[in-house]
């Protein structure tokens, strides 16, 4: 299968690894790659600060550059989320209701990473490798908006050698949230100290977790513990041998 990856702004700027890892893993299992050098931010940031009149442009560029592939994977459960339930409501909004339909079209086509191995490609046993003991956060956008349920944690523990234990009220937010950790700063440090609380009461060499924003977020917190577990992403623990 020819896949399109939508790498995601995030991991394009600052988490290139993750990026790396999807195309190694999709490769592996036998699949063409193709990046589309056009891609932009897919206006995620400006729909959830209001300003979806300006991220119409981003929603029509989007449309273009990801148009002609047949499947189009994120590993990124925010950006899908975006893609999935906003570009076609900011496309109607704004009166662009061919633009909406090609929308639908091309969302009905993208896919989170733990979506496109389990539902499309129908695998579980990806052949990783990786032992370390593993605690898994389930990200909000892809737990309410996408739904993706147990499919993360199905391929997790299909990893060999992966030491994975469940993660104390893992539906919790982190706090991040995009810009509401910067419109409510100390809400946003609470709840990511509750985070961090279950986190480490597992002892884990790893929290892992299928967006770059949020291992962020929780990333900065560990930093200033005197802590040695570390942020993984989904997609580096799966394209590990």
């Amino acid at each position: 299968m020819r896949v399109a990856l939508f790498v995601t702004c995030l991991a394009d700027a600052m988490f290139p690894q993750v990026g790396k890892a999807t195309v190694a893993l999709l490769e592996r299992l036998g699949h063409e790659v193709v990046f589309p050098e056009a891609q932009t931010c897919c206006g995620q940031m400006h729909i959830n600060t209001g300003y979806q009149r300006q991220a119409v442009k981003l929603v029509e560029h989007h449309m273009r550059t990801f148009e002609p592939y047949d499947a189009i994977v994120a590993p990124s459960g925010s950006c899908v989320g975006s893609v999935r339930h906003q570009h076609a409501m900011v496309a109607e909004r704004a009166g662009k209701h061919q633009l909406a339909a090609r929308a639908g079209e091309v969302a009905g086509r993208t896919y989170e990473l733990s979506e496109f191995l389990v539902d499309v490609l129908g695998v579980t046993d990806v052949g990783a490798r990786y032992p370390h003991r593993v605690t898994y956060h389930p990200t909000c956008h892809s737990l309410r908006l996408l739904r993706v349920g147990d499919r993360p944690l199905r391929l997790l523990r299909a990893v060999e050698g992966i030491d994975l234990v469940e993660l104390p009220d893992a539906e919790q937010c982190c706090g991040f949230g995009g810009t509401f950790a910067l419109k409510n700063a100390d809400t946003s440090a609470a709840m990511l100290a509750d985070k961090l609380r279950n986190v480490l009461s597992t002892s884990p060499d790893v929290v892992a977790a299928g967006d770059s924003s949020c291992l962020m977020h929780m990333g900065g917190g560990l930093s200033r513990l005197s802590v040695e577990t570390r942020p993984v992403h989904l997609a580096e623990i799966l394209a590990s041998t």
